[in-house]
């Protein structure tokens, strides 16, 4: 929906709620007209279910507010003398239009002083997880999001297994495009495996446009991308049909804010020319320099001596991060990602033959590779030069370089996009320039051989990006904890250090100092 949509949609929704209410306003010593007036008729109606005037801005806040609405729903009847649980339950399952009984057929009297307190044990527990659940989702929305680190993509950086807080104001919180769904789950509800939000999921269109989605907004953040920040946004290319289909053209689509979580390391930003030598990223003509925790790791073929070559022991003594297998009859053994580090140590082993990496050739084409098209040659070690987009940049447009910015003119940009002859067509006028309207980013993995990244599906829209990861809480190797990672920054330079012992200090302090201050109240 445009704003203008929803302009409208939440006019509607104020004229429903006015006429729904407006005697129960004067019931309670207010104006009739006060039930209509947008914004305003929320403040009156907080007074008169006298609750905090701020619980206003949680009925705009996506999410937030399918909660907010059903307490709202049911204080307003608990206002006007309707306790009972009979009551509360038409409430919630008419969707508010209790109210309208309430309003016109039945006889109540506004209750000015009411208790707030809830009648009950389990009101006073439901009271307690509503506001939980609300606290714990705007945190969750606006500020700080957990996330799991799934895959090897980063490795030595950001481990398997690494449990991360990832910070959504550095860049800007975005504000939820999908604004109904349930709260703290992003595309599917635990153990039910169902999509946890509205959602038409008709093949070859797309109409999950037109389910009350939101338009891009997001809240002005205090620090912009940087080159070689590690960043979490949502996977461009994510098809929910086929996880390893990233072929422009797709026949499924998810909203943006529903797309896999994805987290890598952004080398490229908006107005860099990227290029990728031997499998070394270049910017602007020089070899981008990663922060020193930054280990890159390529696939290798090894060659042993004989049949004595243990190949698990190889991999945990040089901390070889991936597996590894074997080929040609058990003769040469395929490890998937070695570092230089190890590399270095791992090439004098004993039972050692030879060492070559495993590497595409310059000029060769890998169909999956971007921009998916058979005029360039480029695979994941060879790839570019391209030009990452940058907001308000102009460049010149022609069948050349189409490919690689078709999807960004079409997809990402809204527009409408017409070859016809060697002409080409945008919204249905002859260009041969275009105008970004907003920035780009190149997204890849320190493990460049097992990386599902950029070079799969190209650039990554601002809008996709959702945050920064900014520390690791918990680190858990499948078996057992690592405890040298728990709570260490993801940022930084030199080894990582864990605040974990002064954490438990700072907690075991407070808990200890609130039981001494409850104490010291009961004597008095």
């Amino acid at each position: 929906m445009t704003w203008t949509q929803w302009f409208i949609f939440i006019l509607i929704i104020q004229l429903i709620h006015g006429l729904g209410t407006w005697k129960l306003y004067i019931k309670a010593g207010r104006q009739a007209w006060e039930a209509f007036i947008p914004i305003y008729n929320g403040v009156i109606l907080m007074k008169i279910i006298n609750r905090p005037w701020w619980w206003i801005i949680l009925l705009f806040l996506p999410i937030v507010n399918l909660i907010m609405f059903i307490v709202v729903w049911v204080e307003t009847a608990r206002s006007f003398g309707k306790n009972a649980i009979f009551d509360t339950f038409l409430a919630v399952i008419t969707l508010g239009f209790y109210n309208y009984y309430l309003n016109y057929g039945a006889d109540v009297n506004y209750i000015k002083d009411r208790s707030l307190e809830p009648k009950s044990s389990s009101g006073e527990w439901t009271s307690s997880i509503l506001f939980a659940i609300v606290a714990a989702t705007i945190v969750h929305t606006y500020f700080i999001q957990p996330f799991t680190i799934p895959s090897s993509s980063l490795e030595k950086s950001l481990l398997v297994g690494d449990f991360l807080f990832v910070s959504k104001f550095h860049y800007g919180a975005r504000v939820p495009m999908t604004t109904v769904g349930a709260p703290m789950v992003h595309d599917t509800i635990p153990i039910l495996k169902n999509k946890s939000y509205l959602f038409d999921d008709h093949k070859g269109s797309k109409s999950w446009k037109n389910k009350l989605q939101l338009p891009y907004l997001r809240i002005p953040g205090f620090e912009k991308i940087e080159r070689n920040d590690i960043v979490v946004f949502n996977q461009p290319a994510d098809t929910l049909l086929d996880m390893n289909d990233f072929t422009p053209d797709r026949n499924y689509y998810k909203p943006i804010d529903k797309k896999t979580n994805l987290v890598k390391r952004c080398v490229g930003i908006p107005g860099d020319s990227l290029e990728v030598r031997d499998g070394f990223v270049y910017i602007n003509g020089k070899k981008n320099d990663l922060p020193d925790r930054a280990h890159l790791q390529f696939s290798y073929f090894v060659q042993p001596k004989s049949n004595q070559f243990n190949p698990a022991y190889v991999k945990e003594r040089y901390d070889i991060t991936d597996g590894f297998g074997i080929i040609n009859n058990q003769n040469t053994y395929y490890f998937s990602a070695i570092s230089d580090e190890a590399l270095a140590k791992f090439k004098n082993h004993p039972n050692v033959t030879s060492i070559s990496p495993n590497k595409q050739e310059n000029g060769v084409r890998d169909s999956n590779i971007f921009p998916h098209d058979i005029n360039y040659n480029w695979n994941v070690d060879f790839f570019g030069p391209l030009y990452i987009p940058e907001e308000g940049n102009t460049i010149e447009i022609n069948l050349e370089v189409l490919p690689l910015y078709k999807r960004v003119i079409t997809e990402y940009e809204g527009n409408t996009l017409q070859v016809k002859g060697n002409q080409i067509f945008i919204n249905g006028e002859i260009t041969n320039t275009y105008t970004f309207k907003q920035n780009y980013y190149w997204m890849m993995g320190d493990n460049r051989h097992n990386s599902i990244d950029a070079r799969r599906w190209g650039f990554v829209p601002f809008d996709h990006v959702v945050g920064k990861p900014v520390f690791i809480w918990m680190s858990w190797d499948g078996k057992n904890p690592r405890w040298e990672r728990f709570f260490t920054t993801v940022g930084g330079s030199g080894k990582a250090t864990s605040y974990l012992i002064p954490f438990l200090v700072l907690l075991f302090g407070w808990i200890g100092f609130n039981k001494w201050r409850k104490r010291k109240k009961e004597n008095k």
